[in-house]
């Protein structure tokens, strides 16, 4: 089929939060951009998929920074439909709620008596007798809590999301993870409260964050438009199939569009939040075989949401609940309602969002959509989450490459890649995927931004968005590091490790 020709300042390969910011910060600047994106609907995983009137998010999205650009830009975008909403997620273990942050004294006193017994003993166990090896992430906690308290409260929730044992998993990632939680002041807490040193309450998380009327979707549907009125395009269902290079700069991206037309685009400057592993498939030429071998060592971890419409007005406060129940599948239970009640556009039901967490490909992904309900709502009701029969309607949502995995071996041949786009001078890769990171919403966005700005005469670091070891949302950072938690396999032993 013939390609046609298009041309624009600069061109955007993915039109999620990184992509979209991007192209949002060179329209100030009067720079016309084409954004490219292969899905139907702008966002990425910060979409808002919709089934009639009903909205549901993939995955939660809480829009909390501490980044003042970010904030002014989500002000920007979406006004007045801005909400303030309040937090609260729970865990749920054994048909009881627990606080999250988790809280020692909740914890011990929600369990009954002869659980705190078992974990007293078992804490002390290894308070007399730790691991003298602590390489994984079962070492570390049981080492630090005991190994009751692991299997209750860290155990079968961290195995849902990542995949593999917690005996796999790096200690590093627990250290990163897991803070301010420590049974010696179980006691003090109970009895005096959250007080801190001199006086001053503790606080983990937030308590309260901004979210837009209808979901995380209106946010860049709201950009995607802005876009539009000042000159740049966000070209939907639109595959990136070719990146033609020269060895040193971007030439032209090829599309496909869904009909098999193909389009050639040029630009003066290429800006991608495609996973790095796609990326490096569809280069031309394509780079060298060892460059190419890193690139598919690269890991992700999938998702898929299956939503359901319960015919119940309330059923929990919670905004989620983490499920660490070890007999039933699902990881984490949204309640879309509890987010913005303009996302149910009945007030006399409840939509669910039940999250697994994957492999494109598994048993679980491939499942039939209408085995998915089933199983979902056999969930639900086996947690007494929802009352038997209440369950109406549902849909399912798929989301591959929601996670990059930090394994043993992906430090090193992102060493590799990035070595290579750097000869690339007119190529910049933002976002998460774009830089296999596990990014929040605003450093992503950050990561676009900085590369806009670059285009404009800037010196921004785009790589070093995001590489300080520290949660932002725990209120303890004040710029736009801070690394997201994200566990590594342990390599093994006598291995050379990722450091």
């Amino acid at each position: 089929m013939s390609e046609q020709n298009q041309q624009a300042n600069t061109v955007v390969i993915g039109a999620g939060p990184a992509g979209l910011t991007a192209a949002y910060e060179l329209g100030k600047r009067d720079h016309k951009a084409v954004v490219l994106e292969a899905d139907d609907v702008v966002g990425g995983i910060s979409r808002t998929a919709r089934v009639g009137d009903w909205r549901f998010d993939i995955g939660g999205h809480r829009f909390f920074t501490k980044v003042p650009h970010v904030q002014q830009v989500w002000e920007e975008l979406i006004g007045d439909e801005f909400l303030v909403r309040p937090r609260l997620s729970r865990i749920f273990y054994r048909g009881r709620m627990f606080d999250y942050p988790l809280k020692p004294a909740n914890a011990i006193l929600g369990l009954g008596p002869v659980e705190t017994v078992r974990i007293g003993l078992s804490y002390l166990k290894a308070q007399l007798l730790p691991s003298r090896e602590e390489r994984t992430f079962e070492q570390w906690v049981s080492n630090r809590f005991g190994r009751r308290l692991f299997e209750i409260f860290f155990k079968t929730y961290t195995e849902k999301v990542w995949g593999m044992p917690c005996s796999e998993i790096s200690a590093e990632w627990a250290a990163q993870r897991i803070k301010d939680l420590d049974l010696k002041v179980a006691i003090k807490q109970a009895l005096f409260g959250g007080l801190g040193s001199r006086g001053k309450v503790v606080t983990s998380l937030i308590e309260e964050f901004h979210y837009p009327r209808l979901g995380p979707g209106q946010m860049w549907e709201r950009c995607a438009d802005k876009l539009g009125a000042r000159g740049s395009e966000v070209r939907l269902g639109t595959r990136v199939v070719r990146i033609e290079h020269d060895g040193r700069r971007v030439l032209a991206v090829h599309t496909r569009s869904k009909a098999g037309d193909e389009e050639r685009h040029e630009g003066a400057s290429f800006l991608s939040s495609m996973p790095l592993q796609q990326l490096f498939e569809v280069l031309d030429p394509a780079p060298p075989a060892e460059v190419l071998a890193a690139a598919a060592r690269l890991r992700y971890r999938d998702f898929l949401t299956v939503a359901l419409i319960v015919d119940e007005p309330e059923l929990f406060p919670d905004n989620w609940i983490y499920i660490h129940e070890p007999d039933v599948q699902v990881g984490r239970i949204q309640n879309y309602k509890n987010w913005s009640p303009d996302m149910v556009p009945d007030p006399s039901r409840t939509a669910l969002g039940l999250e697994y967490f994957v492999q494109e490909g598994d048993a679980l992904w491939t499942t039939p959509d209408d085995e998915l309900l089933a199983l979902a709502t056999r969930e639900v009701e086996h947690l007494g989450l929802v009352p038997r029969g209440r369950v109406v309607d549902g849909t399912v949502l798929r989301m591959p490459k929601a996670y990059p995995v930090y394994d043993a071996v992906y430090q090193e041949a992102l060493e590799v890649l990035r070595g290579w786009l750097a000869g690339l001078e007119n190529l910049e890769s933002v976002g998460r995927n774009g830089q296999h990171r596990y990014n929040n919403q605003d450093h992503s966005m950050m990561t676009g931004a900085h590369a806009a700005w670059n285009l404009g005469g800037g010196d921004f670091d785009v790589w070093g968005v995001n590489v300080e070891q520290e949660y932002h949302e725990e209120g303890q950072s004040s710029s736009v590091s801070g690394d997201r938690a994200v566990p590594s396999r342990v390599a093994p032993v006598g291995a050379k490790g990722d450091g």
